[in-house]
């Protein structure tokens, strides 16, 4: 799946409904400007910027349908480093965490990051999950974490096209093809329904589903 482009400041301000919102967002997003060209101070969990107490207020101001956007371009304008998103996602609403999630793709080039994916992964929220599996966790997620990823995704019922990189990831991969065989089996020893997208995942490694072949 082609994973969708960054938001840009145009294509979001055109969405907004009024001048009021447009007017809100670029306010907000020169001071997120500004604090990038501060020299740096100690943070603290009791003050923040003044650009991220517009990041919590997003929603409020711009509409709920557009607040990772315009959360996402906050962070890019105020060049967010890992202590800062860490911040705001501890602290952070559910909402506030996802946005974190989608922007770590422009913001984190290495894994120092990954702790905010695994912990989103630990969550049962299908909001958090369905961000965390995005182009960040498909590009440093070691084998493992991201095997158990595409299961928590099943697990859960988020689609699998919310995993960026599926089929390249997924390419011959014998270990997940036996996971996902494993979680096929236990789901109908219990009697339960066995995900869609699980086939779909298990022909992507090149595996046939087993209960085919037991036909």
């Amino acid at each position: 799946m082609t994973q969708p482009a960054p938001p840009t400041r145009a294509d979001v301000g055109a969405r907004l409904a009024d001048d009021a919102a447009r007017a809100w967002l670029d306010e907000a997003l020169a001071d997120a400007a500004r604090a990038a060209q501060a020299p740096p101070v100690a943070s603290s969990p009791y003050t923040a910027h003044s650009w991220e107490l517009s990041f919590a207020a997003a929603g409020r101001h711009c509409g709920q349908g557009n607040a990772d956007a315009v959360r996402t371009l906050l962070l890019v304008e105020a060049r967010a480093g890992v202590e800062t998103l860490t911040r705001l996602y501890r602290q952070g609403s559910a909402a506030e965490r996802r946005a974190v999630l989608l922007a770590l793709p422009a913001l984190v080039d290495g894994p120092c990051a990954v702790h905010l994916v695994d912990d989103a992964l630990r969550t049962n929220d299908t909001r958090l999950v369905s961000a965390a599996v995005g182009p960040y966790a498909a590009a440093r997620l070691a084998p493992h974490a991201w095997r158990h990823a595409v299961l928590k995704c099943l697990f859960t019922g988020v689609p699998l096209d919310a995993v960026a990189d599926l089929a390249v990831r997924a390419a011959g991969d014998g270990e997940l093809a036996r996971m996902l065989t494993d979680y096929a089996a236990e789901r109908t020893a219990a009697g339960r329904d066995i995900p869609h997208d699980l086939d779909r995942a298990l022909a992507l490694t090149g595996e046939r589903p087993q209960r085919h072949q037991e036909l």
